[in-house]
């Protein structure tokens, strides 16, 4: 920045117009990100911006483009209030000594959508409003929240299929976008992954090892990505001759995950590979088989699904089906900023592509 511009105080419009060489109506409109100006005279703005070190007004800005320049990142529980959970013996929700969050903040799933999240939105000079929805009083806030015009639009992370909020906010007419299929059609567009082509490629590596007495550790059957999983697998085995899996439904957890294997090992002990419907599962199971004196993968294969951070952790490192979270929520941050930008545009899915990664587990 210039001596002259220092003395001047914060620099303004007016300095960044003189420095770029246009008008300060120019300058203003590629600030507030007019669609209709000419590249090269955006990237003049934007050098001008630069080197006099001009800061917009948030406060001003968003009175010119009804903008908050904030997303919100929502996760979201199940349709169960908190005293019909404990009623119920579930300890997920936030009425249960803040459990929901906890659990959510244990999962590597989710802090890998928030990086990815966070690295798109960073250049574009906007930041995540992280909410939770895990009862209908939350859900209510969250659309409040999005009705005022506190944040442009949500990022949706469901937790369980009954989730009501995904139509709650197709209903309201507000700018959304969803990690996963939902499990009930709504016109929001989302990311998912081709979940049973990731389970069809654990099923043909355990079989290539030479495995025959597989088991399968799913994921919650409630849920999209749990089904899809088990079916993937299932479909493939029987295509190869084994029309029997032993399953047990684990809750993405690693301890449930560690509770499936005790009960897998207790009714087939000669079983010789498992495939986990995630990384924290997996790693469970890799815990109590050598507990149980199970050489991992001389005596049992394990494969499981993520390649998150869970995987390393593991000892020996898991073979698993990789999921591109990151990428997958920086995809979803894109389709909903194309939204607010395109808002009569139509809905729209993009569906990634799962990867193996052989490590020493399988």
């Amino acid at each position: 920045m210039t001596d002259d511009l220092r003395s001047a105080g914060a620099p303004t419009l007016e300095d960044v117009a003189r420095a770029a060489g246009v008008s300060r109506a120019t300058v203003s409109r590629v600030v507030n990100g007019v669609r209709n100006v000419d590249p090269v005279i955006q990237e003049a703005v934007r050098r001008a911006v630069s080197v006099t070190g001009y800061t917009p007004n948030r406060a001003a800005r968003s009175l010119v483009t009804r903008r908050a320049d904030a997303i919100a990142l929502v996760v979201s529980g199940a349709g169960v209030e908190p005293g019909a959970a404990e009623e119920a013996g579930d300890t997920t929700e936030s009425g249960q000594g803040g459990s929901f969050t906890a659990q959510v903040f244990a999962d590597p799933f989710f802090g890998r959508v928030v990086t990815g999240v966070v690295n798109y939105l960073r250049p574009r000079g906007m930041h995540p409003v992280l909410m939770f929805a895990e009862s209908s009083r939350a859900r209510e806030d969250v659309v409040a929240y999005l009705r005022q015009g506190r944040a442009d639009g949500a990022l949706v992370v469901s937790t369980h299929a009954e989730d009501p909020l995904p139509a709650l906010i197709a209903e309201a007419g507000l700018a959304a976008v969803l990690f996963a299929r939902p499990a009930r059609p709504v016109p929001v567009s989302y990311v998912d992954l081709a979940h049973q082509d990731g389970a069809r490629l654990a099923a043909e590596h355990l079989l290539g090892r030479g495995c025959r007495r597989i088991a399968t550790i799913s994921g919650p059957l409630d849920v999209p990505a749990g089904q899809a999983r088990l079916t993937g697998f299932r479909d493939t085995m029987a295509r190869h001759g084994h029309p029997y899996i032993p399953i047990v439904e684990g809750q993405f957890t690693q301890e449930s995950g560690e509770a499936a294997m005790e009960r897998l090992l207790a009714e087939h002990p000669d079983l010789d590979g498992v495939f986990a419907a995630n990384d924290l599962m997996a790693l469970g199971a890799c815990h109590v088989l050598r507990e149980r004196g199970r050489s991992v993968p001389a005596d049992v294969a394990v494969v499981g699904f993520d390649d998150s951070s869970a995987a390393l952790a593991c000892r020996p490192p898991l073979t698993t089906v990789r999921q591109p979270v990151e990428g997958m929520a920086a995809e979803m941050t894109r389709l909903l900023l194309d939204r607010l930008s395109r808002p009569d545009g139509p809905v729209n899915s993009v569906i990634f592509e799962p990867e193996l990664v052989v490590r020493g587990s399988a």
